[in-house]
């Protein structure tokens, strides 16, 4: 751009109004690290400006510069995207940074909080408790935004009891592709609405939120079980038992769990929503393996979501690092048997990964995110009862890394056939048919109203919702 500014620059500086901070360029040589901040440093992206509005009337100038240049559009909320989503995920496209959305308030009277969709987790859970200790379901990193987390699904611990974060959703501001700053709920632009919760990538820029809340769970137990053997193959039948616990219909809700595989071992975690005497009830901590080293103890709300974002090394979450992920469904009815749990566990001892720096995390789901509809919204896997993601940093990432987490990936699709869909919120680049994957059988409904509310595909990403 050099002296002789874009028209899409002069636009969006324009609506800036020579406020300081508003917006960055790629002429700008600390760009990079100063507004872009990729989170995925083995994908490498260029936007044409990295802005940072102020407020809705901000976004909606900002999205008329980008659709009378024929540019992309893509929000940024915590920037937490495996592929850099957020950024626009390939060069030249407009992200809009949402760090200035940070407003926060709570209804006494409804017990309904309108959060900022700018505003990490960890900032949430804290808000929320100090304006009458109440919750929501969400995931347990702290670092990751709510923009993005509360319209592409938004797992955690406690949505076997409570859904996900989307499911808590009321209302919600959005910024349309023809710049309209619109309200959506169930009675308000309902369609644009359905599309929001699941892929909201695709149809708009969401300002803030308004989230039904609970009252925080008085006590909290927490299930550690750590194994560290010297190889893989020794854990498989620990990794059948634990599945045999989860596959249980009748497993009671209050309680959420995780496999996580290691280099040097593997770790069961528990999260109950109740009191010992109440965990104890149910029998689960009975049919845990046993060998390990156990641990049980008894957390308030915000200890146990801290402990939960330790077990999955979430520290790393405010690195920006190269990284691979990959991640997998399964119904109830696609278990891996206990011969080919062996033969998955013994493959991975033989591998050579490229880096000390792996896990792979399976994820109990299920109960309550089945309560609702496929149709409900337009997050797809509410028949599943199990996710899957594997995780490796490289420095630099190896092709050897790739090849370790796409062949653990195949392998676990050899053993379960029928298995098939990814989670939105581990999106995976590599994938040919994405929107398939993340969308299921919604993605017909989605296709339809995209051509209604966004036709020129101005909200776009490598993988959004296509018009056909």
């Amino acid at each position: 751009m050099g002296n002789n500014p874009s028209a899409l620059e002069q636009c969006i500086s324009a609506v800036g109004n020579g406020r300081p901070n508003f917006a960055g360029f790629p002429n700008n040589p600390l760009y990079q690290i100063q507004w872009v901040k990729p989170y995925n440093l083995d994908v490498q992206v260029t936007p044409a400006a990295v802005v940072r509005p102020d407020n809705a009337q901000d976004i909606s100038g900002i999205v008329k510069c980008a659709s009378a240049n024929n540019v992309k559009v893509q929000a940024k909320s915590g920037g937490h995207s495996y592929a850099n989503y957020g950024l626009g995920g390939t060069d030249g496209a407009v992200a809009i940074d949402m760090v200035n959305f940070q407003h926060f308030h709570m209804d006494n009277a409804t017990w309904e909080a309108t959060v900022g969709a700018g505003t990490r987790l960890g900032e949430v859970t804290t808000k929320m408790h100090d304006a009458g200790k109440r919750a929501m379901a969400h995931g347990v990193c702290p670092d990751v935004g709510t923009g993005g987390h509360a319209t592409i699904g938004g797992l955690g611990p406690m949505s076997r009891m409570w859904g996900s974060c989307l499911d808590h959703v009321l209302e919600v501001e959005v910024v349309t592709a023809d710049g309209k700053i619109q309200r959506a709920s169930q009675n308000e632009n309902p369609d644009l609405f359905w599309a929001l919760r699941g892929s909201a990538a695709g149809f708009g820029v969401i300002t803030e939120f308004k989230f039904r809340t609970h009252a925080e769970p008085g006590e909290i137990v927490q299930y550690s079980y750590s194994l560290n053997f010297g190889s893989q193959a020794d854990i498989a039948p620990v990794y059948s038992k634990w599945q045999d616990l989860i596959s249980d219909p009748k497993l009671d809700r209050r309680f959420g769990t995780e496999f996580i595989m290691y280099p040097f071992g593997a770790i069961i975690t528990g999260t109950f929503y109740g009191s010992e005497a109440e965990f104890k009830a149910t029998g689960i901590a009975t049919r845990f393996p046993s060998g390990g080293k156990l641990s049980i103890v008894t957390n308030d709300w915000l200890t146990a979501l801290a402990v939960d974002g330790q077990n999955e090394a979430l520290y790393l979450s405010k690195l920006a690092t190269p990284f691979y992920s990959k991640s997998l469904a399964f119904k109830p009815d696609q278990m891996i048997p206990a011969n080919k749990v062996k033969e998955i566990f013994e493959w991975t001892d033989k591998q050579d990964k490229g880096t000390l720096i792996w896990f792979i995390i399976f994820d109990a789901t299920g109960g309550a995110m089945m309560d609702v509809p496929m149709d409900a919204t337009s997050y797809s896997h509410r028949d599943k009862i199990l996710f899957y993601q594997s995780y490796a940093v490289g420095l630099p990432l190896q092709g050897k890394t790739r090849d370790f987490l796409t062949g653990f990936h195949s392998q676990l699709q050899a053993a379960v056939p029928g298995a098939y869909g990814a989670y939105a919120g581990y999106v995976d680049p590599a994938l040919t048919d994405g929107q398939q994957q993340y969308w299921g059988p919604n993605l017909p409904k989605l296709q339809s109203l995209k051509k209604r509310f966004d036709p020129a595909d101005l909200f776009h990403n490598p993988q959004s919702v296509r018009v056909v």
